[in-house]
């Protein structure tokens, strides 16, 4: 692969030209060392001028406001989540720009390969400098320390939100650098994802439907939270505002509790222990249940510890549940047996019928916007 230099423009530049010859494979060294690959070319395209924005080519969810455009939007981060968000972007041309921040040169080509960004690089200043929207995509770990390595290149006014799991710690390590900085931090956690990682796990569809949660605080710029929850009903999301205490309370218990639960099932069933036969006979409920087990040890282990007193919490309350129905079992319990799995049964049904309605939840909790 060709290594060629380019000019570099603002915090470590950003590239918009097309090259000559194998220019879509040719891999790119800005001045400070940091590699990327530019867009791919496309015949009687312009790269420097992306094709208008067309409010008509894109048939949001009724009721939204219209499509937030952006000059250039940065992804901090371009895994599942930030792969798919620059995949939506793109379809929906919400962005004259897609730029995309990966910590490992061997990530380049994968960016390149999904159609996610425009560029990526492992240059993070070259991928905020004069960005209006930068999404943080990276494990809850990671989003202090990189936010104050992108904060030199951060746009007086930029807008900068996150995709994380827990919004009390990223509030409290992200929002005032950002701040000081002259941006405007607003959190935000589209709980949508997959048990498979990387960019080409992604999927521009990954947010239709799905809930997004908006957490303002008394510091957060008004305009920016419409901005941030426009950006995510235009990707096909449906909003909540809610606090962050309230959002870690009861994703502690409705998305982090799962994940332990799926973790602990699978490796207490697939002790290697077990007679080989075992495995064969873990059928589709076990499939189903465990599938969430298979998402990566990494952010999980960030979300743990970020959201850990309200995690354990709802494991000890799950704990106490379990306790009362091997009581039961001990004692042969028949009606306690039935009683558990029908209370069970009618709130999950209850719950899946309640479907229906979060779309007139979410047009109310929008018009709290207005």
């Amino acid at each position: 692969m060709p290594v060629v230099p380019y000019a570099a423009r603002h915090h470590g530049g950003i590239h918009t030209e097309t090259l000559n010859g194998s220019g879509k494979n040719t891999q790119l060294i800005s001045p400070g060392g940091h590699s990327f690959l530019p867009r791919r070319a496309v015949a009687g395209h312009n790269p420097q001028r992306p094709p208008p924005f067309n409010a008509l080519a894109f048939v949001g969810p009724t009721g939204y406001p219209p499509p937030v455009k952006f000059q250039k939007l940065a992804i901090i981060g371009v895994g599942l989540l930030g792969g798919s968000v620059g995949l939506a972007v793109r379809q929906r041309r919400l962005a004259g720009e897609v730029a995309g921040y990966v910590r490992r040169s061997a990530s380049l080509a994968e960016c390149e390969q999904a159609g996610a960004l425009d560029y990526a690089t492992t240059d993070v200043l070259a991928a905020v400098s004069q960005a209006d929207l930068v999404i943080l995509c990276t494990p809850l770990g990671q989003m202090r320390a990189i936010t104050t390595q992108l904060l030199p290149a951060l746009k007086a006014g930029a807008i900068v939100t996150d995709v994380g799991s827990t919004k009390e710690s990223v509030i409290r390590d992200v929002e005032t650098l950002v701040t000081r900085a002259g941006a405007h931090f607003v959190g935000s956690h589209p709980m949508a994802g997959g048990e498979k990682s990387g960019v080409l796990a992604g999927r521009a569809d990954l947010f239709d439907d799905a809930i997004c949660v908006i957490t303002p605080t008394k510091k957060s710029h008004a305009p920016s939270v419409k901005a941030v929850t426009a950006f995510w009903q235009t990707l096909g999301a449906r909003t909540i505002l809610m606090s962050a205490r309230e959002h870690d309370v009861l994703v502690g218990r409705s998305s982090h509790l799962p994940h332990v639960v799926a973790a602990a099932l699978a490796s207490q069933v697939l002790r290697p222990q077990h007679p080989p036969a075992q495995g064969k006979l873990c059928a589709t409920g076990f499939r189903d249940t465990t599938r969430i087990a298979s998402g990566s040890p990494e952010m999980w282990r960030d979300i743990c510890l970020a959201n850990r007193t309200n995690l354990a919490r709802a494991v000890g309350s799950y704990i106490t549940e379990l306790a009362k129905f091997q009581t039961a079992l001990d004692k042969a319990d028949g009606p306690a047996i039935a009683k558990f799995f029908a209370i069970a049964k009618q709130r999950r049904d209850e719950w899946g019928a309640e479907g229906s309605e979060t779309s007139k939840f979410n047009m109310q909790t929008s018009e709290k916007l207005q």
